[in-house]
């Protein structure tokens, strides 16, 4: 499979649980690495009030405790021999810190390419100690900051703070296990505006697809940020080719990620004003300040708004006197700015965000050989 997915520019990732079900071999031949129950059985996994009976999770902190650990690193140096280079951890906020500290050295020392991603949505403390431990890039709280304020307070900390020395974002819009209640509510405006917030505040990205490209929004239940239809429990048959598929405008804001090396770090946000709640207005641009990106999105997903920008235009390289040019990639339109103060209005249901390529001044008459 591997092998395959590669002919087709795809990597394989893979998502590694230590725990075992009833009947795993680790069960019968090392029951020295699990809890025991007074009865003599198993311990199962508990959340109280719920009972995971078909999950025995490993007692990391058993007497036998190095043979255990080296065993559950011989698992991942094998998948790596095979050619596995990223491996989404579940969890790891729930077992030692001591352990992914040496298993991540461990495996670094032998394939220093490998990529960890920490799934914890834990305590900021916890988070940030996962990802001083060795975590390359981590699971982060964007899914539930939603408002201007919010998105604003939240990536200065991440981008601008000594955070950044250690804690990279990976950015989710949704997973298969959180369906948040604006994706519920927002329809299709929601998808895009959260897809484009996703693949341009942050360098790195993810969404669970294909039910993210299908607009899938359906809860469990009231109150619930479980799917009802769950890959966790069906399988699935998805067209990603139906009219409203959201494939074609992912693979467009793809490209436009691969051709503007500015979107491709994270250290380089910095948040615009903009004389509207509902309007967020941020840029990124390379250290050499050639290739510069302007992204205003509309946080609503139900109405159009309209505002005043007030751009630092020192950051984004332009001079206050002089007319400069921005580019919309996602519709490939030109407008002619001049100042600080510009206008913009955006429409969620046709386009819920602007992503311009700065293009800087415009030539005058002084600019050629031939003005004297």
């Amino acid at each position: 499979m591997r092998e395959k997915a590669s002919t087709h520019g795809i990597e394989i990732a893979m998502d590694v649980a230590f725990q075992c079900s009833p009947d795993h071999p680790y069960v019968k031949e090392h029951r020295e690495w699990f809890r025991i129950r007074p009865d003599g059985t198993v311990q199962y996994a508990e959340n109280p009030p719920k009972k995971y009976q078909d999950i025995f999770p490993l007692e990391f902190e058993t007497d036998q405790w190095q043979e255990l650990w080296d065993e559950l690193k011989s698992v991942i140096l094998y998948w790596s021999n095979e050619g596995i280079r990223v491996f989404r951890i579940d969890n790891p906020h729930t077992k030692p810190f001591p352990f992914w500290e040496w298993v991540i050295n461990e495996t670094k020392q032998i394939y220093p390419d490998v990529i960890f991603l920490a799934e914890a949505f834990a305590r900021p403390k916890v988070m940030l100690r996962l990802a001083k431990l060795g975590f390359t890039q981590s699971y982060n709280y964007f899914p539930w900051r939603t408002t201007k304020v919010e998105l604003t307070q939240y990536f200065t900390e991440l981008t601008q703070t000594d955070i950044r020395e250690y804690f990279r974002p990976n950015l989710w819009p949704n997973t298969p296990d959180i369906l948040t209640e604006q994706l519920q509510h927002g329809g299709r405006p929601a998808f895009m505006s959260r897809f484009v917030l996703a693949a341009t505040l942050g360098a790195s990205y993810g969404i669970y697809g294909p039910a993210f490209e299908l607009g899938e929004r359906v809860p469990r239940e009231v109150g619930s940020e479980e799917y009802l239809d769950s890959e966790k429990y069906e399988i699935k048959q998805w067209d990603l080719r139906r009219d409203d598929s959201l494939s074609e405008f992912i693979g467009h804001v793809n490209r436009i990620r691969r051709e503007n090396p500015a979107l491709q770090s994270d250290w380089n946000l910095h948040f615009h004003e903009v004389g509207n709640d509902q309007l967020l207005c941020y840029s990124k641009r390379t250290s050499d300040g050639e290739n510069v990106i302007l992204v205003i999105v509309n946080l609503s997903p139900y109405h159009v708004h309209s505002g005043w920008l007030d751009l630092d235009l020192a950051y984004l390289g332009v001079e206050l006197d002089r007319p400069f040019q921005v580019q919309d990639l996602l519709t490939n339109a030109h407008y002619l700015w001049q100042g600080r103060r510009n206008y913009i209005e955006i429409n969620p249901h046709s386009a819920p965000a602007h992503i311009f390529r700065v293009k800087g001044k415009v030539h005058s008459e002084r600019d050629f050989d031939y003005y004297f």
